[in-house]
């Protein structure tokens, strides 16, 4: 059922889509009240996540490091693993954001069993999850800036660059866009690895297969709009995009294609999703204490600032009320 009601209430929102434009016409509903909404959302729900993981208090050092610390000068450190400059935490973000290196160490665990030989826990690397996540959000990313051509008149040159690098190969007419094409096949891969591995599959809950469906219900629409007869009227399209930007809609009902409404509001219900979710992490990995604070706790003592003064009962004054029964009992003292 996990897997089943994010993947038919995907199917339902894409036909009552094409049934609500393509019957009822209700192309302004569809195309400026639902992208509206959406934006309204998710600025609610990120404004609100960042400020509430900003006011949680971090009064220890808790970074999280797989390096040599900083402490003795005859001990080397590491200076980006385990870095105690705010320059070395900057570095080792960006490769953590950038290239995923956290996840380039990812390793599974899993009990080998060979002829002769008791079963052994054997560590294997993940490549192939790190090798999918990295395609997915650079081809997720080269997509998305490549549709900011909808929201811009002239288009800018560097979006015209990127638009010719990704149809390097000028493969059929019109030229084949490889991030489209790259994002599908990575959202795909990473749908199969939550169904076919069962430790994956057992800790899967409804809320992280919903993404992955209308990730690809997104991709497929795109590639459906620009290499097939359902293609959508790019002219109308931008219309219509431009007076989204400039709160000055304009929609011309029947003249839109229902697949490009379609893929409207998948993206809106993406929007709208994001800041309630696992995908938040956008945003939350530069706040994760374990990756923004220096590994300095061996140069420096890191004191709770909110700590206030409390009534203590010493050892001392603990053995001073019960030091005849304590020798009575046989327990050692301090003081006879």
């Amino acid at each position: 059922m996990n897997v089943l009601l994010p993947l038919i209430a995907v199917l339902a929102l894409a036909g009552l889509t094409w049934l609500a434009v393509g019957i009822a016409r209700l192309d302004v509903f569809f195309g400026v009240v639902i992208p509206y909404a959406a934006i309204a959302a998710f600025l609610i729900g990120i404004v609100w996540r960042v400020l509430s993981w900003a006011r949680v208090p971090v009064p220890f050092n808790i970074t999280a490091t797989c390096g040599q610390q900083t402490s003795l000068p005859w001990i080397r450190s590491s200076a980006i693993e385990n870095p105690h400059t705010r320059r070395g935490v900057i570095a080792r973000m960006a490769l953590d954001i950038l290239l995923f290196r956290s996840l380039f160490r990812n390793v599974r665990h899993e009990f080998v069993s060979r002829e002769s030989f008791e079963p052994r826990l054997a560590y294997k690397t993940s490549l192939w999850l790190w090798a999918g996540a990295l395609a997915f959000h650079y081809s997720f990313l080269v997509v998305f800036l490549r549709h900011y051509r909808f929201f811009a008149e002239p288009v800018p040159q560097p979006v015209r660059t990127l638009e010719a690098l990704d149809a390097f190969f000028r493969i059929g007419t019109p030229p084949i866009l490889g991030s489209g094409f790259v994002l599908l096949a990575a959202v795909t891969f990473l749908l199969l690895r939550r169904l076919v591995l069962p430790q994956i599959r057992y800790i899967s809950l409804a809320t992280d297969y919903l993404p992955l469906f209308l990730l690809i219900g997104i991709a497929s629409t795109g590639i459906l709009m620009r290499y097939t007869p359902l293609r959508a009227d790019t002219t109308e399209v931008k219309n219509l995009c431009l007076g989204l930007m400039l709160f000055h809609p304009r929609v011309a009902p029947g003249l839109i294609a229902p697949i490009f409404y379609i893929h409207l509001v998948l993206v809106s219900l993406l929007i709208a999703y994001l800041p309630y979710s696992k995908l938040s992490h956008m945003a939350g990995v530069f706040l994760s204490p374990t990756r923004n604070m220096r590994g300095a706790s061996r140069m420096r003592r890191h004191v709770n600032p909110w700590d206030y003064p409390v009534a203590v009962h010493t050892y001392e004054e603990y053995e001073d009320e019960f030091r005849t029964k304590m020798k009575a009992a046989g327990i050692p003292v301090d003081k006879e």
